[in-house]
């Protein structure tokens, strides 16, 4: 028996990097999972590659019609939702100076407003399933200052704080909600701004990037009812960067 056997969840910006692990990781141990992305190709890759528990739906978590599609696509083809992962994110780097109003209303829509309508439409579904966890992934970025992610910073600590908020009034139907704090993992994202990587990593303790699998654990262990007293906290897997 694996660590989510008979558990449906659902996993945003799964197509590849943290959040293809995260999918990978609950299959493996047992979960149905419904992927879901705006990259469709890659998503639909993953889900084949991961079998017949899992399944790919296109998803723009900034549109609340496009989440209640895909809760009824979750209900639809594997029950109600037990696990929700708020992965799916956004980022520019950029002084304040240069910052984009554009591009700060995008990134508010897809990191902030999307968190907040994956929660939102999704809480019918966990109480039809008798209660459930959600993961909101944050950032370290959530906990401290990162010069050149204004944006991307304000939205990572707005989550922080939506966890708390959410994680008071969803108790009473046994759902817990915690946000998880990554520092900086191997992603496409990450692979794309190699200078500002190398500044990180010279203030990271442990001296390399994280590698997705290695935060896909700390997804399964809070997924799994072995953490059903743990809500409204936040846990750091970020290499020591914020201990600094």
């Amino acid at each position: 028996m694996g660590r989510v056997s008979g558990k449906v969840a659902l996993v945003t910006g799964a197509a590849r990097g943290l959040g293809a692990a995260f999918a990978r990781r609950l299959v493996e141990e047992g979960a149905s999972v419904l992927l879901s992305d705006v990259l469709d190709e890659a998503g639909e890759s993953l889900a084949q590659e991961l079998g017949s528990r899992a399944r790919f739906v296109h998803l723009d978590v900034s549109r609340a019609d496009a989440w209640k599609s895909a809760v009824a696509n979750a209900e639809e083809h594997f029950g109600p939702i037990n696990v929700l992962v708020n992965n799916a994110g956004v980022g520019v780097v950029a002084s304040i100076e240069e910052h984009t109003e554009e591009d700060f209303r995008n990134i508010i829509a897809v990191n902030q407003i999307g968190s907040f309508l994956g929660m939102q439409t999704v809480l019918p579904s966990m109480r039809r399933a008798g209660g459930g966890s959600i993961i909101n992934v944050s950032s370290a970025a959530g906990l401290r200052g990162v010069p050149g992610t204004f944006a991307y910073t304000a939205t990572k600590f707005a989550i922080r704080g939506m966890t708390k908020v959410a994680a008071l009034e969803f108790a009473q139907y046994g759902i817990r909600v915690n946000s998880l704090h990554p520092g900086p993992f191997r992603t496409a994202m990450t692979a794309h701004d190699s200078d500002s990587l190398r500044q990180v990593l010279a203030v990271v303790p442990a001296g390399r990037v994280g590698e997705p699998d290695e935060l896909s654990h700390m997804v399964l262990l809070l997924a799994s009812d072995e953490m059903r007293f743990a809500t409204g906290a936040e846990y750091v897997v970020d290499g020591g960067l914020t201990a600094r």
